[in-house]
């Protein structure tokens, strides 16, 4: 038995680890694999392209897009966030804690096509979530309304993952039932579904614990960033009185025609120059001064 047909994996794992194309990575992961397993490249396109169509229908959310697409560009995300403002109670915590147990109790169900990100996520829930948190902690900076977004789709994944795990015809449910039977132990799937319910509670535990931390942490930055605008404007504030006093000094003295004494003078800082009045009235009491000695008459 050869392992080497795994490398497909590593490629995938090494592929991801890299953030790569996920689309690129699969492919060429399956190539690789068809390639090194014995396939000749024409039948790795003949076994990807007979995979495409037999799981076409998986593809059918792509119509969903332009719709989605076109209610953006007429202002759902507006209207949404304008909604939830609306709501008093309503905060980014407690809404996603909402739409994380209305998610795992509909993918119990079976109704995973009720949430989403493409459909749900991005269009609805995220911008309700920044329009709850504005409401009460005014503009949230970029970071926060990134962490915001990240919350939000990672409700969703943890709402889809664990609770389709209690639907009774969930491919992976059917899939862990094969499995059993073919190593000779007899399940229901029922019985799979069932031990899927605690783990599910779980899940909501752990995750509605961080959601609930999330409107004080939240309360919490706003409040710094208050305090941090506050003291850039007391700053600016004294800063602005420092100039104004020494604006006004300069024009009283201006005003008053006395240019003060001569150490104000940069051109002469140590001040041994004789205030230009008194030299005013020198010059007025003896209009014509004797000359120096050894110095010509006038």
């Amino acid at each position: 038995m050869s392992y080497w047909p795994l490398i497909g994996v590593a490629l995938v794992v090494l592929g991801f680890a890299l953030r790569m194309n996920p689309a690129l990575v699969v492919v060429g992961a399956g190539v690789v694999t068809g390639l090194v397993a014995g396939y000749t490249p024409v039948a790795v396109l003949e076994l990807l392209g007979e995979a495409f169509t037999k799981q076409r229908y998986l593809a059918i959310f792509l119509l969903t897009l332009p719709v989605i697409g076109l209610l953006e560009r007429h202002g759902l995300k507006e209207r949404a966030q304008a909604w939830i403002a609306t709501l008093r109670g309503a905060t980014a915590g407690r809404l996603l804690i909402v739409y994380l147990a209305a998610r795992q109790l509909t993918a119990a169900l079976g109704l995973n096509s009720l949430g989403g990100h493409p459909q749900t996520v991005r269009p609805l829930l995220s911008p309700m979530a920044e329009g709850a948190a504005e409401a009460r902690n005014g503009r949230l900076p970029e970071a926060e309304r990134e962490r915001l977004k990240a919350l939000s789709a990672a409700t969703d994944n943890v709402g889809l993952f664990f609770g389709e795990d209690i639907f009774i015809a969930f491919g992976a449910v059917l899939l862990m039932q094969g499995f059993f039977a073919e190593n000779g132990i007899v399940l229901e799937p029922l019985h799979i579904a069932l031990w899927g319910i605690p783990t599910a509670l779980c899940a909501f535990a752990i995750h509605g614990a961080r959601l609930s931390r999330l409107d004080g942490r939240l309360a919490r930055e706003a409040a710094r960033l208050q305090a941090g605008g506050a003291g850039g404007d007391t700053a600016e504030a004294i800063g602005v009185g420092v100039d104004t006093g020494a604006a006004g000094r300069a024009a009283d003295i201006a005003s008053s025609g006395d240019a003060g004494p001569a150490s104000w003078n940069t051109a002469d800082p140590a001040g041994t120059a004789a205030p230009a009045s008194a030299a005013s009235a020198a010059g007025a009491a003896d209009p014509d001064p004797e000359p120096a000695a050894g110095g010509p008459a006038s």
